[in-house]
């Protein structure tokens, strides 16, 4: 019987490497990496400011952001500036 080893893939080595060189942690370099068109230009996604407390609290739940219920809007926008 196979092992089957739970070490996630990098979908865009060549990528990941890059944001790594750059100064990127390893986790957010993967995750940027796995981000499905993650390389195109042209997003379309409002700021920060712009979206509401659970947007944010959501995409910090969906990152694995610590202590993300006890965070005010300002606070969820920092973490999610510097995860």
């Amino acid at each position: 019987m196979a092992k089957s080893n739970n070490i996630p893939q990098i979908q865009n080595e060549e990528q990941y490497e890059a944001l790594v060189d750059k100064g990127y942690s390893k986790e957010k370099a993967a995750r940027i990496a796995n981000t499905k068109d993650a390389g195109k230009k042209g997003g379309k996604a409002s700021t920060y400011e712009e979206r509401t407390k659970k947007e944010l609290y959501d995409q910090a739940k969906e990152i694995g952001i610590n202590g993300r219920s006890k965070m005010s809007k300002k606070e969820l926008i920092s973490a999610l500036r510097n995860n």
